[in-house]
């Protein structure tokens, strides 16, 4: 017996860690565990692995554990040991795109600049996910607060430590001390303390006006107006005196998105995205939970927590949380209200952020109601040019790609003459009769060329088999989307991505399967 078939044998039967190790002595994969005994030798027992989960078990030459005295204790320490050693096989946290802030230069007087690289010291206020919101808070701020915007400064005005500022229609001369009031002032507002700020201009307003100052107490009037018309736009109806984080995430072929609001007392005052990639197991809910560990081990963390589902380990999650952060987290996962319209926000800016080839899928699966994103669709055509030499073709296309490797042509045999309703029953029994019987993987959507009649006639087959399986036809002419569970066609946007996919399947479909006629009858000829 091997030195690690014996510690896999005397593994404790306890909470705790494992840290994997390859022949060089590095570790490779740390993972948690109620059971160490039993989650252990579940990698040496089992054959489904995912193809990563096969390489890792390879790779494995050696095992130690730490046992602690309950689960939480081994989130904790889980946590800690990834850190420190970074193992190639544990989840890899990739950050989304870099969101742009804006930043307050060091200058005697400074300005307001975008950045997407903060560094240390740097004054900044975001991230903006929309360039266009960062750009109309910037806007604002100058029409209202009047900062500098050139980046040279005059050498008279680096001499007299006075700033000439265009506020149109005349110059204007400001001392550094009254630019730092106006700096204070547009901090607030980058702040969000909007209500703050207007106080602010309010008490300013009387006095000027008490000193019959018109002209500055005019101006202040005209910001608070401008601040209130401002807040009334960006009001959000959830008034919380406590912080929150609303986290969402899609599983995709290769990865899972995931974003994250928060939300300031009541206000969405940041959003971060994360892919996440190289993870041991295809567990897509033990993934997000391996995030979650993660991320806030080293980020501060709110008052309550808004996920999209519940989690088996909700409750230890909630204490391990509690720990962290020193006081009670709340784990919420929201039926109706406020904060399902927020995860629903938070999905919709999901969506926005995919690539063609995510969204056509994603969308397909939000328009025609499938239970999981349509990875593995199999496309169905007939071809004839008479009553002899009727074909069929099957192609697959995985991930928005065609396989060519799987494509599938079929002889029609079980009658004689034009009949594409007998052709697409006998082809669509005869494809799923042997997926069936080899236990082979099953589509997540199949698509049949033609109408009701052939989405008719793929269901029929479909139900002698036993079969369950989302099924849609798509008519060529108007390029119309029956299905089975609408009484009407479904018709997308001639733009639509999902719509486009579709189309190039089933003209892939319709190409293979003429080239099979043609070379059947080319077969004829030459005989």
């Amino acid at each position: 017996m091997s030195n690690l078939a014996k510690k896999i044998k005397q593994a404790p039967s306890q909470p705790g860690c494992y840290l994997f190790q390859n022949a060089a002595g590095s570790v490779i994969y740390i993972g948690k565990a109620k059971n160490i005994k039993k989650r252990v030798s579940s990698y040496f027992r089992q054959t489904n692995f995912d193809p990563k989960t096969q390489d890792l078990v390879k790779e494995i030459a050696d095992v130690e554990f730490i046992v602690t005295d309950n689960e939480v204790e081994a989130f904790l320490l889980e946590a800690q040991l990834i850190k420190k050693y970074q193992p190639k096989y544990n989840l890899e946290l990739k950050g989304g795109q870099r969101y742009a802030y804006i930043q307050i230069t060091n200058e005697k007087f400074p300005r307001l600049i975008t950045t997407r690289l903060v560094k240390k010291g740097d004054q900044v206020f975001g991230p903006f996910t929309s360039g266009q919101a960062r750009q109309d808070i910037i806007r604002l701020a100058d029409r209202l607060f009047k900062l500098r915007i050139n980046k040279r400064m005059s050498k008279r005005d680096q001499a007299k430590g006075r700033i000439r500022l265009a506020t149109s229609p005349w110059l204007e001369e400001v001392s550094e001390e009254e630019y730092g009031q106006r700096l204070e002032k547009v901090i607030l507002l980058l702040k969000g303390q909007n209500n703050e700020l207007i106080k602010k201009l309010t008490a300013e307003m009387k006095v000027y006006a008490e000193k019959k100052n018109y002209e500055q107490a005019k101006l202040r009037r005209d910001q608070i107006f401008a601040l209130e018309n401002v807040a009334e736009r960006q009001k959000i109806e959830l008034r919380k005196a406590y912080d929150q984080d609303v986290i969402n995430y899609l599983v995709l072929p290769n990865k899972i998105i995931v974003q994250l609001f928060n939300i300031n007392k009541g206000i969405i005052s940041g959003r971060k995205e994360f892919i996440l990639k190289n993870k041991i197991s295809g567990d897509d809910q033990e993934n997000f939970v391996d995030f979650l560990k993660q991320y806030y081990y080293t980020e501060d963390i709110p008052q309550e927590i808004i996920l999209p589902q519940n989690l088996a380990e909700r409750k230890v999650l909630e204490e391990y949380f509690s720990r962290l952060a020193g006081r009670k987290v709340i784990i919420a996962v929201p039926q109706k209200g406020d904060k399902l319209k927020l995860l629903a926000l938070v999905s919709k800016n999901i969506e926005i952020t995919l690539n063609a080839g995510d969204s056509s899928l994603l969308e397909l699966q939000n328009q025609l109601s499938l239970p999981a994103l349509p990875r593995l669709i199999e496309a169905f055509d007939i071809s004839n040019l008479g009553p002899t030499d009727v074909v069929g073709s099957m192609v697959q296309f995985r991930d928005g790609k065609p396989d060519k490797n799987n494509y599938r042509r079929f002889k029609i045999k079980t009658f004689v003459g034009q009949s594409d309703f007998e052709a697409m029953k006998e082809i669509i029994y005869r494809r799923y009769y042997r997926i069936t019987k080899e236990k082979s993987q099953l589509p997540d959507l199949i698509m049949v060329d033609g109408g009701k009649p052939q989405l008719s006639a793929a269901k029929s087959s479909l139900r002698a088999l036993g079969m369950q399986a989302p099924v849609i036809a798509l008519a060529k002419k108007e390029e119309e989307i029956y299905t089975l569970n609408r009484h009407y066609p479904l018709k997308l946007s001639k733009k639509s991505a999902g719509l486009k996919l579709l189309q190039r399947i089933r003209d892939e479909a319709h190409r293979f399967a003429i080239n099979y006629q043609r070379l059947l009858r080319n077969r004829k000829d030459f005989v």
